[in-house]
């Protein structure tokens, strides 16, 4: 594992069960709130990580893929927050991710209603919040993937090193 700097961390995957593993120990981390952006090619396994995130995080239904719909809006037993998964593979801008409702998500997250992932963020990067967890996700081989995570503000350096420690143990 490469030492970067405060905020940031690169590991490898090595099959699409280890990527849903991490992921779900990154949902448990979660709290109202959070934005995970995850930017990566098409079968980077940015689906199969969200579908672990919201399996730590303790969705009643498993994480799919957003593609059609482009939200999938996801609840829990314990609370009332919710887990909103977006797919902005086809929106090319602010008007696009205004159309899908973006905006009242993000409202939502402010006032602490639950927590968003988003795959495809680039293609919205504007409308998005400056504070935020950026996940890069690389196909290596057929099995392998490289995740570089990228903390962008106090809460997402605290997530990134509690995650560090919980798959790492420092």
């Amino acid at each position: 594992m490469p030492i970067l700097r405060e905020g940031e961390l690169d590991l490898i995957s090595h099959s699409a069960e280890q990527t849903q593993r991490l992921g779900a120990r990154l949902g448990g981390l979660l709290q109202a709130g959070d934005i995970l952006c995850l930017s990566g090619d098409m079968g980077a396994g940015k689906t199969v990580f969200a579908a672990g995130i919201g399996k730590g995080w303790g969705t009643k239904l498993a994480l799919t893929s957003p593609t059609f719909n482009l939200v999938h809006e996801h609840s829990r037993e314990r609370d009332t927050l919710r887990l909103y998964h977006l797919d902005c593979y086809r929106l090319r801008g602010i008007a696009d991710a205004e159309s899908i409702g973006l905006t009242d998500i993000l409202d939502n997250l402010s006032r602490g209603r639950g927590a968003v992932i988003l795959e495809w963020p680039e293609n919205i990067e504007a409308m998005l919040p400056e504070q935020r967890l950026w996940i890069e996700l690389r196909a290596l081989e057929p099995t392998r993937r490289n995740f570089t995570f990228e903390a962008r503000g106090k809460r997402y350096e605290e997530l990134v090193a509690r995650f560090r420690e919980q798959i790492f143990g420092a």
